[in-house]
């Protein structure tokens, strides 16, 4: 108790805080689109349990990372060496999430260009269920919370801190998951732009699993560049339809 009220008054430990939550927001969001494509694609009445029981799954999974901290810093030990870089546990987890996110996103940009493209070598005419779309869920979380807990450990040597940002963002999360994944079925244009988004992410992860240092700075202005010019362009439809429904109305003959 009085470590916890001598960290309460350290203003640095407030500094790193702030900056936790702020990273495990922007992870949240990350992880927030995937899951409003994975499960828009579920029954109605199956798409807001599923959200909710994913990340509720994802917090849990993020306090036992917490917990075995020590242990997951250690993955970033190299254990084999390949054309002159040395592979830890950790690149392993990061190229793999990333070929799934490269994987996903490239299927679902494939099936909204072409919405029945007919089975192929990887998908059958099997239907998302709920197990699946939460297992995906907390398999992408996984990639997230391994990466963003050693980036913490960077930050800060203290778990309360830790723990702290992962609820708030967690919270975050579930204000903002119904309303950012209804808003993402209602704009089909938004769903492109969600998956390139992922796309982009997946390519980043796999870039720092071969150890090239992307700054995570110029990923999210690109991201924030692109939603920029998607509300330009859903205003400016907005207002064209607004146009077109007065012109409507104005030609309509009198009785």
């Amino acid at each position: 108790m009085d470590d916890l009220f001598a960290l309460a008054q350290d203003p640095a430990a407030w500094v790193a805080l702030g900056t936790l939550i702020a990273m495990e927001v922007v992870l949240g969001i990350d992880n927030l689109l995937f899951i409003s494509i994975i499960t828009n694609k579920l029954p109605a009445h199956q798409q807001e349990r599923a959200r909710r029981v994913g990340i509720g799954l994802a917090l849990v999974m993020r306090l036992a990372l917490l917990g075995t901290v020590f242990f997951i810093v250690q993955l970033t030990t190299p254990i084999f060496e390949l054309f002159g870089h040395g592979f830890s546990w950790r690149d392993l987890i990061l190229i793999a999430g990333g070929l799934f996110l490269v994987w996903k996103a490239t299927k679902e940009i494939h099936h909204s260009v072409d919405p029945d493209p007919g089975p192929d070598m990887f998908t059958g005419p099997v239907t998302l269920t709920m197990s699946a779309a939460i297992m995906q869920i907390l398999l992408l979380d996984l990639v997230f919370s391994i990466d963003s807990i050693i980036t913490a450990v960077g930050m800060t040597e203290h778990v309360p801190i830790m723990v702290i940002a992962v609820l708030v963002a967690v919270t975050v999360m579930l204000i903002l998951a119904n309303p950012l994944a209804e808003f993402v079925g209602r704009n089909p244009t938004v769903v492109m732009l969600a998956l390139s988004f992922l796309l982009m992410i997946g390519m980043t992860l796999i870039a720092e699993g071969f150890g090239a240092k992307v700054p995570k700075g110029y990923v999210y202005a690109a991201m924030g560049f692109s939603v920029l010019v998607e509300v330009l362009n859903m205003l400016a439809r907005n207002a064209r339809q607004r146009r077109e429904g007065r012109t409507a109305v104005d030609t309509r003959p009198a009785h």
